[in-house]
């Protein structure tokens, strides 16, 4: 695909006639904020491996920025932030970075810049020795954004970081995208990306299982959907008498499951109690629902 980032058609992998990857075909545009999801030795790192060039592949194509994975012009283009990112201790942030931009021979000057971006311009003067672990992994992003990539490689990019810097991080990573820069993000804190991203991959036992939006999946998963519906005062045993099939809980309120094809005529049949509801919540499937779903493994 002529505007594609990141194709990959029909990618194979194999480990001592293990199959790692079988047949994986994706694509990722400009601008485009992907999931990579999977259980460990789905394959996800060993796809990242391959996109990033760092080993071979058996079968398929590769495309990443319109060249070949681990090529100049690819390298040019892909920034990777590892789940642990290890620097010197004995620098200070700021000499770190401004390391890192002389090898890609940009100025040393923007280093106050981009650690400011990630949230560090205070802690720039200090020892990496003294940093923890969630400000390491902050001065590992800066260094990504060397180069304006367009494409980042994040593989648990959050892993360290308190709520505040994991709601800060996945804003500057919608600005990036804004920017035009395309994510592929590995991760296992689902909570965070189904709210946070514009497409999901499921990897299972190295093949591709499920692709699209998280409306996309929850329809093809068609897993039930859930309503908690509260009684207004004093109607409790008028309401559970017109929802017969609702679960009472110790709060009073009443539980109800449904297909997606029957969420719209439960809801049509709860607006007519009219008062005798004073609240209603409705639950559809979560990421991590639809992600057991589709990455149930034989035998589990």
């Amino acid at each position: 695909m002529m505007n594609s980032t990141l194709t990959i058609s029909r990618l194979t992998k194999r480990f001592q006639g293990v199959s790692a990857l079988s047949e994986v075909s994706l694509s990722l545009g400009p601008g485009m904020r992907v999931a990579l999801l999977g259980h460990n030795g789905a394959g996800k790192s060993t796809m990242m491996k391959i996109i990033l060039g760092l080993i071979p592949f058996d079968g398929g194509q590769v495309q990443v920025c319109g060249a070949a994975p681990g090529s100049a012009r690819a390298r040019a283009q892909v920034a990777y932030l590892p789940e642990n990112a290890a620097f010197h201790p004995a620098l200070t942030g700021e000499e770190q970075i401004r390391h890192y931009l002389s090898l890609r021979g940009e100025s040393p000057r923007r280093a106050s810049e981009l650690l400011e971006r990630v949230g560090l311009g205070r802690a720039a003067g200090r020892r990496i020795g003294t940093y923890s672990k969630g400000m390491r992994q902050r001065v590992g992003l800066a260094q990504a954004l060397i180069g304006r990539p367009g494409l980042l490689v994040l593989d648990e990019p959050t892993s360290g970081l308190d709520p505040v810097s994991r709601r800060d991080f996945y804003a500057l990573l919608d600005g990036l995208a804004a920017e035009g820069a395309a994510i592929l993000l590995s991760s296992h804190a689902l909570t965070e990306v189904e709210a946070r991203t514009d497409r999901i991959l499921i990897l299972s036992q190295g093949r591709l299982v499920a692709e699209g939006t998280l409306s996309d999946l929850r329809r093809r998963a068609a897993l039930p959907v859930a309503l908690i519906v509260t009684p207004a005062p004093d109607a409790a045993a008028a309401l559970a008498a017109a929802l017969p099939q609702a679960r009472q809980a110790d709060d009073g309120t009443l539980h109800l499951t449904c297909a997606q094809t029957e969420k719209l005529a439960l809801l049509a049949h709860i607006a007519t109690l009219g008062p005798q509801v004073a609240d209603l919540e409705v639950i559809p499937p979560s990421l991590e629902d639809i992600y057991s779903h589709f990455s149930r493994r034989d035998g589990q």
